[in-house]
Parts: structure tokens; C-alpha cells; sequence
């Protein structure tokens, strides 16, 4: 396989691993939260400044924002034919996908930083 037909089956498999990724990542924060509920704030954040615990959230977020890039630019291009539009559709979402990722970054660091 070569060119865009490559292309499109390593987004489709990014995709795939994103999605198992968040999903366990969230199941078992669920379960965790549920089974072992954090008496308050300091032992929540004292739990989530646990490096491997911010590793894992920060590779949630990361795997988050490349799940929703892959899908939503795969939906804008097959939908969105005026070229214009669609550049302009494409740039709105990925701006919007780095603030995101800048806003989930500082709020991680601001919990392990207090």
C-alpha cells in the first residue's frame, strides 16, 4: 500500500487505538471514582498528581484530540465540497482542537503545580 489509500488505513487504525485507549481510560476512572470515591479535593488532587496517573491523563487528552481530528477532518472533507469552505471549516476545528489541548495542559499542570 502506498499514498492515500495508506494514508487512510493508518487513520483509520490511529483511530481504532484512540478509541480503545479513551475508552478503557474512562471506564476505569469510572470505576475507580465510583468504588473508591476521593473523601475531597486534596486527596483528588494528591491521586491525580501521581506521575503515572498524569501520564495517563495526558495521553487520554492527547489520544482525545487526535480521535476527534481524524473524524472530524475524514466528515469535513467528504461533506464540505467548496474548497474555501472546507479550508476554512478545517482551520476553525483545528484551532479549536489546540486550545483545547492547551487548556487541558495547563489545567493538568496547575493540579500537579498547587
Amino acid at each position: 500500500m502506498s499514498g492515500w489509500r495508506a494514508h487512510g488505513m493508518r487513520a483509520w487504525l490511529m483511530q481504532r487505538l484512540t478509541a480503545v485507549y479513551v475508552a478503557l481510560f474512562f471506564v476505569s476512572m469510572l470505576l475507580l471514582f465510583v468504588l473508591h470515591p476521593f473523601a475531597d479535593y486534596a486527596s483528588w488532587r494528591q491521586f491525580m498528581s501521581m506521575p503515572v496517573v498524569n501520564i495517563a491523563t495526558v495521553f487520554f487528552f492527547l489520544g482525545l484530540i487526535y480521535h476527534a481530528w481524524v473524524g472530524l477532518r475524514d466528515v469535513v472533507i467528504d461533506y464540505i465540497s467548496q474548497f474555501t469552505l472546507r479550508m476554512i471549516t478545517l482551520m476553525v476545528v483545528t484551532l479549536s482542537l489546540i486550545a483545547l489541548g492547551i487548556w487541558a495542559f495547563m489545567v493538568l499542570v496547575t493540579v500537579v503545580a498547587l
